[in-house]
């Protein structure tokens, strides 16, 4: 699993030539989640709602940096890791 980012025990990843709409995946124990860059929507899966909030908000600051590595995935080149949530 390409990961990304991690904290507080949630793993965030973003997979090569995964289908759109861009989006990136979460796992916190044995739950996980697909959740759109653009709209910070779940498509598909569940998290806590404790966990959603704090996925959300670490999201929402690094749309930008989730679009890039999105689109790194899309053209099969490495991926840059983004700050966690402290």
């Amino acid at each position: 699993m390409p990961e990304i980012s991690r904290f507080f025990g949630i793993v965030i990843a973003i997979f090569y030539d995964d289908h759109n709409p861009p989006h990136f995946h979460a796992r916190y124990g044995g739950d996980k989640a697909a959740i759109s860059i653009n709209e910070l929507t779940l498509i598909e899966g569940q998290l806590p709602p404790r966990v959603m909030g704090l996925v959300v908000e670490w999201a929402s600051t690094h749309k930008e940096e989730l679009l890039k590595d999105w689109d790194k995935a899309r053209k099969n080149q490495p991926l840059l890791a983004i700050e966690p949530l402290i």
